[in-house]
């Protein structure tokens, strides 16, 4: 049994915005927020100039990173399935889900199909028996469209909602950046920005064709972004997510062959990005997250094309939607729905909010405590970060898991 918590004089992130108060935790639930009168022999934390927010989730990561997400406020994780052997067993959800507590909770998704090739469907529902919050395609998208009109209707059945890559592998080929003049300049193998619509497209028919719930882990382009804004307005069940990275970069980072700049999905050129920021502030955008996926030196100390795509972002994911409140494309309240609140309701999950009797997963967030990024001095496996020497503001001062201090 966990003691008694409270926490005072801080300024409590609601979904009608920040309210000054306090969070009272018992038995590891929120049984008070706001004023209260504090229980006597509960332990206190005075937040006193600090925001108190519910803990992170973070859907989409690619290693269970717990020292990374502790730094970063992230109390619960959804993995991809993407990993040395793929999470398409009972077995392997369970021993994956199992794999980062006390600090955080692993959610796994199952692989949609065995060892993730795209032909044969694994066994969804007895993964979802044991553990499994929804289910994924991968980094690569299921081309076979006989294939995915199975999975979108068996997952659907099954209550689940299926993660997707949409990339067109036919179109993109063994591209690394997209089309367009950095690419040209260095001579890089480039694919059109076209290969995410066309892919979301098929897949967006699909989800009309079968009434089941699709999220997309990324969508950066301006004509995807367009095609999920139409689905949605014909009631479809469709979400999807975006890095910090897409909406902070172009495509021009990669100037100089900088291999922590080699993501996947690539950097999009300038139009694209700032596509992205306005469909973050109109809502079309569902989450923000940040597409853990440290790799170390021998993956990327390598030519351009021969590194390995992705990039440490858990440590680094609270201070870029900090910014986008400081910029004004967002209110305090909306970023911590789209990295709380919504994949939450999305997936299924008992935490995302500090209302009363919900888990006590929070944290306490200086929200203008400065800051520089520092690859070599990450927690994360691996500090590959495109924004590596970039000067931020906000840091996670203190991490409560369950109503257990953990940082």
């Amino acid at each position: 049994m966990v003691g008694a918590l409270a926490i005072a004089n801080g300024r409590i992130v609601t979904p009608d915005g920040v309210i000054d108060g306090g969070v009272l935790i018992e038995n590891g639930r929120i049984t008070a927020v706001g004023a209260f009168d504090c229980p006597a022999g509960a332990a206190t934390i005075d937040a006193r100039n600090k925001l108190v927010a519910p803990g992170l989730i973070d859907v989409g990561v690619f290693a269970i990173d717990p020292a990374a997400f502790a730094v970063g406020g992230i109390t619960r994780a959804l993995l991809m399935p993407d990993r040395s052997e793929a999470i398409d067993t009972v077995a392997l959800v369970q021993h994956a889900a199992a794999a980062g507590k006390p600090r955080v909770w692993v959610h796994p998704l199952a692989a949609a199909t065995r060892g993730l090739a795209g032909a044969e469907l694994a066994e969804i529902g007895l993964m979802q028996a044991g553990g499994a919050c929804g289910v994924a395609t991968g980094r690569r998208w299921i081309a076979d469209s006989g294939v995915m009109h199975r999975l979108l209707g068996y997952a659907g059945a099954l209550g689940l909602r299926t993660v997707v890559h949409a990339e067109d592998a036919g179109l993109a080929g063994e591209a690394v950046m997209t089309e367009g003049e950095t690419a040209t300049r260095l001579g890089l193998a480039s694919a059109p920005p076209e290969a995410e619509a066309m892919a979301l497209a098929r897949d967006l028919l699909l989800v009309e064709a079968t009434g089941s719930p699709l999220h997309v882990r990324q969508v950066t382009t301006a004509r995807s972004l367009a095609l999920v804004r139409d689905a949605k307005r014909k009631g479809l069940p469709v979400s999807c997510g975006i890095t910090p990275a897409h909406l902070f970069l172009a495509d021009s980072a990669v100037t100089g062959f900088r291999t922590f700049a080699r993501l996947s999905p690539p950097l999009r050129g300038e139009d694209d990005r700032r596509a992205c920021l306005a469909a973050i502030a109109d809502g079309t955008i569902d989450l923000l997250c940040s597409g853990h996926d440290p790799q170390g030196p021998e993956a990327k100390r390598l030519p351009f094309a021969d590194a390995e795509p992705g990039m440490a972002g858990a440590e680094t994911l609270l201070a870029f939607g900090l910014t986008l409140v400081r910029d004004g494309v967002i209110g305090i309240e909306r970023l911590f729905d789209l990295v709380a609140g919504a994949p939450a309701r999305l997936f299924g999950l008992p935490a995302g909010s500090l209302a009363v009797g919900a888990e006590a997963d929070l944290i306490l967030v200086d929200p203008d405590a400065p800051w520089r990024i520092e690859s070599d001095k990450m927690a994360a496996t691996a500090g590959n970060t495109p924004f590596d020497g970039l000067p931020v503001q906000g840091r996670v001062m203190q991490v409560i898991k369950g109503g257990v201090a953990i940082r």
